[in-house]
């Protein structure tokens, strides 16, 4: 796991953040959680990167992510936490659905969030607290999602939204 700050400049992260903020593009999902029918708690979408529509900025922050890594994702997914109530729980990408061995990067942008990550390992676990700042890219190797969870907590203060930009190399549908 490498994480990198300012992978995208202050100005240009602030620019993609406002622009995504106001898209279109989100979608609030539902999911079956104790044995009823909840929202998810937080907006979504999802592009192939190949996408002849994808929208400003995502081509930009996809080749910013390739040239950060050195690798190439096919996917895009993303993101918003609205306010501090938005989260995601502890969990592992579907390695089921993602080419074996290929990483997964994240940029943020908006309010800075915390995420966890956890050893899976029972006998010794072990927490990072990791501060996602706007600007920041997380690059999390398959051994990362095969040994660790990561989730975004909700928070007891007001925050501000924040986008995560998650790119990945998907296997062939």
């Amino acid at each position: 796991m490498v994480y990198q700050d300012n992978v995208i400049a202050p100005d240009e992260a602030a620019a993609w953040h406002a622009h995504l903020l106001d898209s279109p593009i989100w979608r609030q999902q539902r999911r079956v959680m104790y044995e009823r029918e909840l929202d998810v708690p937080r907006l979504t979408a999802h592009f192939a990167a190949d996408d002849p529509g994808l929208p400003w900025p995502l081509g930009e922050a996809l080749a910013q992510a390739c040239a950060a890594t050195g690798a190439s994702f096919n996917s895009i997914g993303l993101n918003l936490y609205r306010d501090e109530h938005d989260s995601v729980a502890m969990h592992n990408d579907r390695l089921g659905d993602l080419v074996d061995g290929c990483p997964i990067a994240l940029i943020s942008l908006g309010e800075t969030r915390r995420m966890h990550i956890r050893s899976k390992k029972h006998l010794a676990p072990r927490r990072l607290d990791l501060d996602l700042a706007p600007g920041s890219l997380l690059l999390m190797s398959w051994e990362t999602q095969t040994h660790y969870d990561h989730g975004i907590p909700k928070q007891t203060h007001p925050l501000g939204p924040r986008i995560s930009l998650a790119f990945r190399t998907r296997k062939p549908a």
